[in-house]
């Protein structure tokens, strides 16, 4: 019933720029927070960006704090993730997140890669 399908990524030379898209279904999209992940091959999943569901409250790693902007759009069901001044250390596997608080649903994943 729930579906998350990333779409944006592509490769992009340092200081590029990204924007990402997770277009979801199946659930209040307006009731729950979204958040962004990525993984880079060989190390840990990471917390990018999360946003509350009315869209007022944000949350960044310390590492994109100024580069990257979450926002959501809870009228077309979808949340994005613009990425600016990109660097090679960005290059990963981004997920969409939805937290239903009971369960998580996850995206397919959409690849960055930063390189010159």
């Amino acid at each position: 019933q729930v579906q998350l399908v990333e779409s944006g990524g592509g490769l992009v030379q340092p200081g590029g720029s990204l924007r990402l898209s997770c277009a979801a279904s199946g659930f209040t999209f307006s009731s729950y927070a979204m958040s962004w992940y990525r993984q880079a091959p060989g190390k840990e999943r990471e917390l990018v960006a999360a946003i509350r569901g009315t869209g007022g409250s944000t949350n960044y790693a310390d590492s994109v704090k100024g580069r990257f902007t979450i926002s959501r759009d809870n009228t077309e069901n979808t949340v994005h993730l613009q990425m600016n001044s990109l660097k090679p250390e960005d290059t990963a596997k981004y997920y969409c997140n939805a937290d239903l608080v009971v369960v998580e649903y996850w995206g397919q994943g959409t690849q960055v890669t930063v390189s010159s």
